[in-house]
């Protein structure tokens, strides 16, 4: 087929060249349509719910809000985790699901499922809101509102802010692709009245006399019309408050004589701000406001960015004079960078593509037609790309290589030019006509287009399992391996149809036979080469040796090299995150943020300015408290450097500059890298160490040892542990039993208490547009010391007003600060920042350390996030794609040559350029990272392209030479026999012949790929090690397989005809390792985790695939859409009307009324439901049987190891008993226990191994594999997932089962109702009617007559249907009866299951904290005593066995806690 194609482009040149053109023209626009970003966006698929809840403390804020929100979200399909944040005022919690979940479906969940959140959260605490739908890449445009200079005195923070929220804010909403702008620092206008605490008690008012008077004063109404004459006058009041002026004249109360006591009287009204928990400062200057652009998710980002910049052109024009809107981080800066070192690159390697083609061809023509498909193969790329919603970033065309592209090209048009030059129908023509040489380039293109063709199949097949990837790697190098892929793809169909037609038109066809310069200098490559090939092929075992030990020498310094996930990508800018001592306000953080940016831009020319964000902003997607602070420092070019050359060095002298600061620590990153790992980990460092527990003193103590372990680590900077306690919090314990003696309620005074000091809203107070809240509070001199608490008057029912210190104990205390949890277990973080070193070797040395200092109480354990979590994910999926990429080239080498053994023979080069790729990057002192590992795939594919040339022109010899000896001796070819020295000689012409073309080939490949293997602009980390890993592997496969693959022919070939000898068994036994070495598998280990094990189980067991199957088999049925009757189709022939013959066609159909087939959809609908809870019931059950066994296995563990203990005991004890009594110092009857002792316990033993064996068979089972497992973990206990909740329990799968079961019952019945429908009849007739018409037309049987039936079935008799009925309704009492006993039935197994909780925890806790204690004081004592003579052997038989009784006691109670967890677990379905 590929042959015709060809033929078909070189004869039909004109219709090539149109399609050609249309490519050039259709590929220019969508160039212009390509969406642009600087990196892909990886951010998890998440929704944010945002709680504002200013009055309460994190432990109140985590009990009262985050954990009801959390159970409403836990059971939405394709949920992946959920993480919360609860500190003071502040609940958010990141709800991730999985990457094919629609984000808009997710919210709306999420959104039902905060109806009933809402209703367990306390009424007035706070209501939850989701987070604009923005990613981490979303925050494409930072900016500030400040004054200009001259006007710093006209705008203070409070104006700044208001000009933010009302002015730019409205205007940039509008903004198509815009989700929300997020306005952050100044201060929040507010109109306040200041109440004196004095005057309120001298006029005997409370705040609630104030509150109540503005409420009530501050309103607009209506009173609909009157008509007057033709006319209608609209009746309406003006009663809103405008004006300070307004607020200080309404009336509170009138006091005795009448007089009214005015708002004036009793309060200060001014111009206030809210409390607020976020600030921004600019420079060195003070204070300012700005604003966060968010886009929306899936947006184009240069796009959004445009209109953004129009628009704030368009705002500035409306902003007062003297105000500025400044951005400092644009995302535009980073973009550019990015695409301007992929451009770079790019066009550098592709004039070194042309280059080294123009040098090789030795023809500038052929150079240039080559290179053509350079341009012509991107284009079709970017059509592709805007296709499939691929964005031109860094990573997805940041790993092209024109080499790749050429190959194809290359092969055909060399072919071509050695046909050309040297094929023997033209060795004395000097010129040639188009005829000719349209012959030519057609047999040349075909003859080596199995070849060209192969080889771009394996290239583009060792990518597609990169599409396997998932997760953050996949975000990431998916784009890479499409872009790839669509390039080559563009370039293999060039390669049939352009370079054939281009070869026929564009080359000379004028002949030379001269040498040029490419002809002279690959005669001195092929000298040379030829010289050391006739030596070597001599001594295959040194050849293969050397070979073997380059790999395993490369594969021991691949097992010391160190991994990491990405490198780090500069962004043009540094984000430091800034922390003062926790507890601290906002104005000691904008002080430390002032001096550090006046330090920055006095020390570091390269700064243009210094931004700082502190604490939250207004949306708080990024909830820092008020002692942490963002300081983004907007660099100059890198050109414009003085102070520093790289990135690092520049974050190390700034970091020992802002040493001056005191009590303040700093860690630099990149504004777009820190916000990704925020929101994908929680937490903003390169490395996360996660500690789970319950108490958090117990949590807050071992992070902190955590942090001095971290610390301790070579390369790990910028330690971070996370502050949740020491938090000074004023505390007000109230005294209920004065409460009561006045009358009071708790519920009253926390309301004067928010209120004096929070403030509350008593309304609005309306600017033209603007709105302000009206806020009541306590002046601000009355609320500064713990006095004005105390002092706090709280009126009482009797109208007297009592201080609260009377009721209630104030005192500064320290409290909890913040609480995180994921999948609703708490957790604290150590995190920290990886410089120097890659972050794998740097985590397995703090997880040494870890084991080796830090002994964590039980329940409590140690998770690694952030990049090492990102590297072991994304490693685990590379081991599995890499060995399919493998498996995928054997098997089109295989299809390719239709032999195993030149499969394999080919194959061999895979391990050598593995050789190259590792030792090329330990050269260049890289760690292994998922970009390296893309690069290895790559690799696989290019370097097998050299051996399909090489192989195939040495079967082309060979079937030569074969050819030749059949036509000398006479003989079949099939019986022609080569001999050694012939296979020699077919390898050297073979070798000399291709060189050319195998030059060129790893040449352009490989230095394609040279500039970003050397480039030094931003996002060229990430290309580094891809581009040396390629170079690398080619380059050293190149040079060994012109060596080491002549030399595995000969022997193969000698294999072939059976003349190798015995002793080259070891040459055989070597190769095959050559070969496998790249193809190893790791055995799966013995022991599986529960986790695994239930995912195991849920994957393989066979009755969960029976109902996942009965699932599908529902869904099919209910795709059918009616079940209709069959057809009539009726025939009669006859004397039906006359004397003549007549023939009667017809066809009538029989349907239901239309509302019985969509009841009947709905039926097969509901079984359908029903049938997927069915198997989320399985899946419960088989995940409690799972645990069960698992949980059964480790304590059958535990008690052999308790028993084997035990014998040691005994079998010292007997021994020294032999001992005794062979010298005589005791009798037979000690020695006769002791032996005794041992033998119940050998027997306890085998009962116990039986045990184990029966668990295990039950396990595998359970598990449907043929593998023995044994459980895996630490610690014996099961962790109770939740806290119970016995309203859990309506969440358990069978409850679903049977609800779902009443709705079956209850549409069931709605369909036999349908059927009292009538039945509609439809019918068509065709017939002749021979003989004389009434109209005396005389009709033969040529005329047919037509007719149409139309009929109505009434159901008449009915009673029959009227029972079945009766009867379906009959079966809804009966599953409503059957929902209330399954209720009913869960809610007693859960209270059982409980109380054995309870009991069992206690008996634990007893053992844990005494008996265990005792036993082992026990057995010290008895063994001491026994060998000081103090006690004889039966005593000590007495004691001992007393000890292991406590030991087996707790072990069996820990058993009966696990069991009662499990149960407990499976009912309330977590």
């Amino acid at each position: 087929m590929l042959n015709k194609i060809i033929k078909f482009s070189v004869k039909n040149k004109l219709v090539i060249g149109l399609f050609i053109l249309a490519l050039i023209g259709y590929g220019s626009y969508q160039f212009t349509k390509l969406p642009i970003d600087a990196v892909p966006d990886i951010t998890d698929n998440q929704v944010q719910v945002i709680t504002s809840a200013p009055s309460l403390g994190a432990p109140d804020v985590e009990r009262l809000i985050t954990f009801p929100i959390e159970q409403a979200n836990s059971n939405i399909p394709g949920l992946h985790e959920i993480r919360s944040f609860s500190r003071f005022g502040l609940s958010l919690i990141t709800i991730v699901f999985d990457d094919d979940v629609d984000i808009y479906w997710a919210r709306q969940q999420v959104t039902e499922r905060l109806k009933w959140a809402q209703e367990q959260i306390p009424k007035g605490l706070g209501s939850p809101e989701l987070a604009p739908v923005t990613t981490g890449l979303g925050e494409i445009y930072q900016y500030v509102v400040r004054a200009k200079h001259g006007y710093e005195t006209k705008y203070n923070a409070t104006e700044l802010r208001t000009i933010q929220d009302w002015i730019v804010r409205r205007q940039l909403i509008g903004v198509k692709g815009v989700a929300d702008v997020s306005s952050f620092g100044g201060k929040l206008k507010q109109f306040e009245i200041a109440v004196d605490a004095n005057k309120l008690k001298s006029f005997n008012i409370t705040m609630n006399d104030v509150f109540t008077a503005l409420e009530k004063n501050n309103g607009n109404t209506g009173g609909a019309y009157i008509e007057k004459k033709s006319t209608v006058l609209y009746i309406r009041s003006e009663g809103l408050i405008g004006n300070t002026e307004d607020i200080n004249n309404i009336v509170v109360k009138n006091i005795a004589n009448g007089t009214p006591l005015l708002i004036s009287d009793v309060a200060d009204v001014r111009i206030g701000s809210a409390t607020r928990y976020g600030a921004l400062s600019y420079n060195d200057e003070g204070e300012a406001a700005g604003g966060v652009v968010m886009m929306l998710k899936g947006g184009n980002s240069s796009e959004v960015i445009k209109n953004v910049k129009e628009r704030i052109i368009q705002i500035e024009k409306t902003l007062p004079e003297g105000v500025d809107i400044e951005p400092f981080l644009d995302r535009t800066k980073m973009v550019n960078n990015a695409i301007s070192t992929v451009s770079v690159n790019l066009m550098e390697g592709a004039l070194i593509v042309i280059f080294i083609l123009v040098l090789f061809l030795g023809n500038f023509r052929a150079g240039i037609l080559v290179a053509s498909v350079i341009p012509l193969s991107m284009l079709f790329a970017i059509i592709m790309m805007n296709m499939f919603g691929v964005s031109g970033n860094l990573m997805s065309l940041g790993a092209l290589d024109f080499g790749l592209i050429v190959d194809g090209a290359v092969i055909i048009v060399e072919a071509v030019m050695h046909s050309l030059v040297h094929g023997k129908k033209l060795e004395n023509v000097t010129r040639i006509n188009q005829s000719i040489m349209d012959e030519t380039v057609n047999k040349s293109a075909s003859r080596m287009m199995n070849s060209a063709v192969f080889g771009q199949i394996i290239i583009l097949v060792v990518y597609l399992p990169i599409f396997t990837l998932e997760g953050i790697e996949g975000k990431m190098f998916k784009p890479m391996a499409q872009t790839v892929v669509f390039a080559l793809l563009g370039a293999f169909i060039l390669s049939v149809t352009y370079i054939p037609m281009m070869s026929a038109l564009f080359l000379s066809k004028t002949i030379s036979h001269k040498k040029n310069f490419s002809d002279r200098m690959m005669d001195f490559f092929i000298s040379g080469h030829l010289k050391y090939l006739k030596k070597i092929i001599n001594f295959p075992k040194m050849v293969i040796g050397i070979s073997i030990s380059l790999l395993l020498f490369s594969f021991f310094v691949f097992s010391k090299m160190g991994g990491e996930f990405i490198p780090e990508l500069p962004e043009g800018d540094f984000a430091v995150e800034t922390r003062v001592l926790t507890g601290s306000n906002i104005s000691t953080t904008l002080d430390a943020c002032l001096k550090a940016s006046h330090i920055l831009k006095q020390k570091f020319p390269e700064v243009i300015k210094v931004v700082g964000k502190i604490g939250s902003g207004e949306i708080p997607t990024d909830p820092m408290p008020m002692e942490a602070a963002d300081l983004m420092i907007i660099l100059k070019d890198k050109s414009e450097w003085t102070s520093a050359k790289t990135w690092d060095e520049l974050s190390e002298k700034m970091s020992e500059a802002l040493k001056d600061v005191p009590g303040v620590t700093y860690s630099f990153q990149y504004p777009v890298a820190m916000r990704f790992n925020e929101l994908m980990t929680g937490a903003k460092q390169d490395v996360v160490c996660k500690i789970f527990g319950e108490n958090l003193d117990t949590l807050s103590k071992y992070s902190k040892l955590l942090g001095e372990v971290a610390g301790k680590i070579n390369g790990a900077e910028n330690i971070f542990v996370e502050p949740i306690d020491g938090l000074p919090q004023l505390i007000i314990t109230y005294k209920r039993n004065l409460i009561a003696q006045f009358g009071l309620n708790i519920e009253d005074i926390n309301k004067v208490v928010n209120t004096a000091f929070a403030g509350q809203s008593s309304g609005q107070v309306f600017e033209d547009e603007k709105r302000f809240d009206l806020v009541v509070r306590l002046a601000g001199e009355n609320r500064k010391e713990l006095e004005d608490v105390q002092n706090l008057l709280i009126p009482t029912a009797n109208g007297m007003q009592i201080p609260l210190y009377q009721v209630a104990d104030v005192s500064i205390k320290e409290s909890i600060n913040q609480i995180q949890r994921d999948d609703a277990k708490r957790r604290i973080i150590v995190g920290f920042n990886v410089h120097g070193r890659d972050v794998q070797s740097i985590v397995n040395d703090l997880q040494n350390k870890i084991d080796k200092d830090i002994k964590l109480p039980p329940g409590y354990y140690i998770t690694y996030g952030g990049a090492f979590e990102n590297l072991i994910a994304a490693r685990k999926r590379l081991s599995l794609a890499v060995p399919v990429s493998l498996l995928l080239i054997f098997i089109f080498l295989y299809f390719a040559f239709g032999s195993i053994k030149q499969g394999l023979l080919i194959y061999s080069a895979i391990p050598l350029s593995a050789i190259g790729g590792i030792l090329f990057l330990a050269l260049r002192g890289m760690p292994f990272s998922i970009s390296a590992g893309i690069g290895f795939i790559a690799l696989f594919g290019v370097a097998v392209l050299n051996g399909i040339v090489l192989i195939a022109e040495f079967n082309r010899l060979k079937k030569d030479m074969q050819l030749a000896v059949s036509n000398e001796q006479n003989l079949p070819v099939v019986d022609c026999q080569l001999h050694i020295e012939d296979y020699k000689e077919i390898v050297l012409h073979g070798t000399k012949h291709r060189l050319r073309p195998i030059l060129m080939t790893a040449f352009v490949a490989s230095f394609g790929f040279l500039p970003m293997a050397l480039s030094t602009g931003s996002g060229a980390e990430v290309q580094r090690p891809l581009a040396t890993v390629v170079i690398g592997g080619l380059l050293i496969a190149t040079f060994l397989t012109l060596f080491v693959l002549p030399v595995l022919y000969i022997l193969f070939e000698k294999i072939g005809n059976k003349q190798v000898k015995i002793g080259n068994k070891k040459i055989i036994t070597t190769i095959c390792l050559l070969l496998i070495a790249n193809c190893q598998f790791s055995f799966a280990q013995q022991t599986i985790t529960l986790q695994a094990a239930i995912d195991t189980a849920l994957k393989n067991n066979l009755m969960v695939k029976n109902e996942k199957l009965n699932a599908e088999y529902q869904k099919k049925l209910a795709a059918i859409n009616a079940d209709m009757p069959q057809t009539n189709l009726t025939g009669e022939y006859g004397q039906i009307n006359s004397f003549y013959k007549d023939t009667k066609f017809g066809i009538s159909q029989t349907i239901s009324f239309p509302t019985v087939y969509s009841k009947q959809k709905s039926l097969q609908n509901e079984n359908y439901k029903n049938s997927v809870l069915n198997i989320a019931v399985k899946e419960a059950e088989l995940k409690k049987q799972v645990s069960d066994v698992f949980y059964l296995l480790v304590y059958s563990q535990q008690k052999q190891k308790l028993l084997l203990q035990n014998d040691s005991v005994y079998a010292s004890f007997l021994e020294k008993a032999n001992l005794r009594f062979a010298k005589g110092e005791s009798n037979i009857l000690e020695k006769t226990t002791a032996e005794t002792q041992r033998g119940q316990i050998a027997i306890q033993l085998s009962q116990l191994k039986n045990d184990i064996e029966l668990l295990q068979l039950q396990f595998q089972l359970l598990l449907n594999t043929t593998t023995v497992f044994m459980p895996s973990l630490e610690y014996p206990k099961v962790i109770l997932t939740a806290t119970p909740d016995i309203t859990s329990v309506n969440n358990h799968p069978q409850l679903k089962v049977l609800q779902q079961q009443k709705n079956i019952s209850l549409v069931n019945t709605q369909l036999e109702k349908s059927k009292l429908l009538p039945n509609l009849y439809l019918g068509y007739s065709n017939q002749s009617i021979q003989g004389m018409g009434a109209d005396n037309v005389l009709y033969t049987k040529s005329d047919r007559f037509n007719s149409v039936q139309i009929g109505v079935g009434v159901p008449l008799f009915f009673g029959s249907q009227k029972a079945k009925i009766n009867s379906s309704k009959t079966l809804e009492q009966i599953s409503e009866n059957n929902y209330q006993i399954g209720l009913q039935d869960l809610k007693t197994e859960y209270e059982t299951a409980y109380r054995q909780y309870q009991t069992q925890l206690q008996t634990v806790k007893y053992f844990e904290e005494t008996a265990l204690q005792n036993a082992n004081t026990i057995t010290q004592a008895a063994n001491q005593q026994f060998a000081n003579g103090d006690i004889n052997y039966l005593e000590w038989t007495l004691l001992i066995n007393n000890a292991i009784s406590i030991q087996s006691s707790y072990t069996d109670a820990v058993n009966e806690l696990n069991q009662s967890i499990i149960q407990l677990n499976f009912i309330t379905s977590k």
